[in-house]
């Protein structure tokens, strides 16, 4: 009880709103970034009609059905949706659905193996070369990787972690790579993050007291190399985020040089309006 919480690698905004706590840093992954800030982009530059493949659970609906008030607020519409259970190995009626569809762009609210797989059946059908962009919503560093440049080369997204940003970010991903074997997603990073600033509280606090290190951890300005930003009085961290697109076979240099920055997307635009959070504490 009454313990400083930090969460790493879950998507429910419900942690810093419906269910927020004083004592609770939501670290990463958010989801406005990927589900307004970025389909607001989209629509406004023409791609204006969408079709969604969509894992049938909570998360993966949310997904969608944030990002569909966003593109029709934008002026754009949603032309259709293809759900699946968890664990589905056959897209193909669902591909060739969006396909069909004429929507300029096919979101992928889902994640994991079936997004991994859905993204290896877009391309055998055409779809990732076509003129419809595919949009995965939930893909990590590792995703990428195992699906090789070959099906995933134009792709972009939103992440807020790239080990080959900066050379502080470059640093820090080879000591990790030397321990892992592997280059670590954003949810490593955040993991790694997340611990490092609260111990940073602590010590400036002079105390592991709840109540004084999140105050401390309020007051912080985030800046580890990892990620920049700082944590709002409902607990989320407005981290800056990345749009990156995934590099093609011939321009890539290396088994894990994987992605081009195209964007940053400032902290201030990153998450939430504070004022339309619907955490009780705020209220008082």
């Amino acid at each position: 009880k009454n313990k400083v919480v930090l969460v790493s690698g879950s998507s429910a905004q419900a942690i810093t709103t419906d269910s927020c706590s004083p004592n609770t840093v939501h670290w990463n992954y958010p989801i406005y970034s990927r589900t307004t800030t970025l389909p607001e982009r989209l629509v406004k530059a023409g791609k204006t009609k969408w079709f969604f493949i969509t894992g049938d659970w909570a998360a993966a609906a949310a997904l969608e059905r944030v990002a569909t008030k966003t593109i029709v607020a934008n002026g754009g519409k949603v032309l259709g949706t293809a759900k699946h259970p968890l664990g589905t190995r056959d897209f193909s009626s669902l591909i060739l659905r969006a396909q069909a569809s004429g929507a300029d762009v096919i979101a992928l609210s889902n994640a994991g193996n079936d997004m991994i797989n859905t993204i290896k059946q877009a391309k055998e059908f055409g779809v990732i070369d076509s003129n419809q962009m595919v949009l995965p919503m939930v893909v990590f560093l590792t995703d990428i990787h195992a699906l090789g440049l070959g099906s995933t080369q134009g792709l972009q997204f939103v992440d807020p972690f790239y080990w080959d940003r900066d050379e502080r970010s470059r640093a820090w991903s080879q000591r990790y790579f030397e321990q892992v074997h592997s280059m670590p997603t954003s949810v490593q990073a955040s993991v790694y993050s997340s611990i490092l600033n609260y111990l940073k509280a602590v010590q400036a606090a002079r105390t592991d007291d709840t109540a004084a290190v999140m105050k401390q951890l309020k007051s912080m300005k985030i800046d580890d190399g990892l990620f920049k930003g700082t944590i709002r009085q409902d607990g989320s961290v407005a981290f800056d985020e990345l749009l990156v697109e995934v590099k093609t076979p011939a321009a890539s240099k290396d088994a894990w040089d994987l992605y081009t920055v195209k964007d940053v997307i400032p902290a201030e635009k990153s998450g939430y309006p504070i004022e339309q959070s619907t955490c009780k504490f705020l209220k008082k």
